[in-house]
């Protein structure tokens, strides 16, 4: 729970606001009450209606016609249909009025409200509705301008009301803000749906169009996974750390790619030019040729022969470098172009594999839930294929909320990745740890009947006292408790985390540090 001590109102009215919205609860009045007072620890209001069940329930127990109207009022307010209270209860007025012989009272002013003695519990509910209406709606209202506005002019009233008529009057226009907010909520809400399914069409069509997506599909499975869970602050903010290091990295490559295939286009060009120019020059030599040819059969004497032998022989040796000049070019050409080519195999294998690094966790650098989904999805196909065992351990670290408190988040950050080296050192190469969420984590234990897995757990846990995480020169104890699972037959694995999950809170309520099998709730 949020230690409400240190926080001021207005921060505890931002927060009641983020868990409606979390929670996606309607920001009724009552909802907005309830969750205030839960973070602020303070005791409960009684409710109105409760003060007025309790009203007729007393008047009931009156003689005469007050016990009729008071059964009346009780039943209405059982019912929750407070018209029908408020028609009765105008009934009892008109009643008492026939009955009262004596004229009636002349009118008093209504009392100042701060005249009253009002308890010091209700001076800081008015400073907190003050609070709420003037800065923390408006700043969750800031795209509905005339919501907004409403709410700060309310908290202005609320602050200078001095009567319970604008009291009254306050509170018939919060209750029509509030019925506006929920109507613009349906609305946003609508909007945001339409938004993601465009989203996801979009996805799915990129996914299509893709000849070879094997260096996008790993972001767009992020990108979709994200968008068909539940969308929050840490689920938005997990998803962008792994795709901004995915994308640094496929950046990087795709320059080296860039490169490579520019190297490749090069060496065509070079060698389309040396064959243009071997083209070239061999039509040259057999004109010359032919020329040489008519001059010998006109030649009278050995003089001319041997003259026309001596240019024959000269543009022979010129035609013979040009072509090993050009072998030599254009074999060199086809080696870069190999090695070019190779090269970018290389590199579009590493582009592919960068893209699957969205799968792991970017913290602990186990694998995430999205890595998880595909390690299950696997893991279960075997297991019926081949009719194998497949048990899976869910681990949630102890007190891990008071480590962060105590010690700074980056404490908890280096615990996580402590306990996953652990993990890892322990366990088999073909057993499989993802982090599920904060700080619980899955293992999965392929080939592993039920009471094996809780031994490897238990094992897991031993190992885990006896190396000491080691932060800032301080020896801090980790522990977790553990909830151990074994598919059965024809199960989905996401049946079998639920019953580890079950197991698991079974461990945390008999003292944690310990490890629980599912179903029976025997410890391991």
């Amino acid at each position: 729970m949020t230690n409400s001590a240190s926080q001021s109102p207005a921060e505890i009215a931002k927060e009641a606001f983020r868990r409606l919205a979390v929670q996606r609860i309607a920001p009724t009045p009552e909802a907005y009450r309830n969750m205030y007072e839960e973070i602020a620890g303070v005791q409960k209001a009684v409710s109105p209606e409760r003060v007025l069940s309790g009203f007729a329930v007393r008047m009931s127990q009156r003689p005469g016609e007050l016990s009729l109207f008071g059964k009346r009022l009780a039943r209405a307010a059982e019912s929750g249909n407070w018209q029908e209270y408020q028609d009765d209860l105008a009934a009892l007025l008109d009643e008492q009025e026939k009955t009262v012989a004596a004229p009636p009272p002349a009118p008093i002013a209504a009392a100042p409200v701060e005249s009253v003695g009002i308890s010091p519990q209700l001076k800081l509910l008015r400073e907190l509705l003050n609070r709420t209406l003037s800065f923390a709606m408006p700043s969750l209202l800031a795209n509905v301008p005339e919501l907004a506005a409403e709410s700060s002019a309310l908290g202005s009233a609320v602050k200078e009301a001095r009567s319970d008529v604008e009291l009254n009057e306050i509170g018939n226009r919060l209750k029509q803000l509030c019925f506006r907010i929920e109507l613009k909520s349906g609305d946003i809400n609508e909007q945001q749906e339409m938004l993601l399914r465009l989203f996801r069409l979009l996805l799915d069509n990129i996914a299509f169009l893709l000849e070879d997506d094997s260096w996008l599909r790993g972001q767009i499975h992020v990108v979709q996974n994200l968008i068909d869970g539940p969308i929050n602050y840490r689920s938005l903010e997990d998803a962008s750390q792994s795709l901004k290091e995915v994308i640094y990295k496929q950046g990087t490559i795709r320059d080296s790619l860039s490169e490579a295939k520019i190297t490749v286009k090069n060496m065509i060009a070079i060698f389309i030019d040396r064959l243009g120019s071997m083209a070239t020059s061999t039509g040259d030599y057999h004109e010359k040729m032919d020329t040489y040819s008519k001059k010998i059969a006109q030649a009278e004497n050995i003089n001319e022969l041997n003259e026309i032998l001596s240019d024959v022989m000269r543009d022979t040796r010129t035609i013979q470098a040009e072509a090993l000049q050009s072998r030599d070019q254009m074999l060199s050409a086809h080696q870069e172009a190999r090695d070019a080519e190779a090269r970018i195999r290389a590199l579009e294998a590493e582009l592919a594999e960068v893209s699957a690094l969205a799968s792991h966790d970017q913290l602990t650098n186990s694998l995430n839930r999205r890595g998880l989904d595909d390690a299950m999805e696997r893991e279960q196909s075997r297991s019926e294929r081949q009719g194998t065992s497949l048990s899976l351990a869910l681990l949630d670290l102890d007190d891990f909320k008071r480590l962060n408190d105590e010690h700074g988040h980056e404490a908890g950050d280096e615990a996580l990745i402590h306990v996953v080296r652990i993990i890892r050192d322990t366990l088999r190469s073909m057993d499989v740890v993802g982090r599920f969420g904060g700080e619980e984590f899955i293992v999965l234990l392929p080939d592993t009947p039920s009471n094996e897995a809780a031994s490897v757990v238990s094992r897991l846990q031993k190992e885990l006292t006896k190396r000491i995480f080691m932060y800032n020169n301080q020896k801090l104890f980790l522990t977790f408790s553990a909830g151990v699972a074994t598919r059965h037959a024809g199960e989905d694995l996401r049946e079998t985390i639920k019953r580890a999950d079950a197991a698991m809170y079974r461990a945390k309520k008999a003292g944690k540090n310990r490890v629980v099998m599912a179903d029976d709730g025997l410890p391991g």
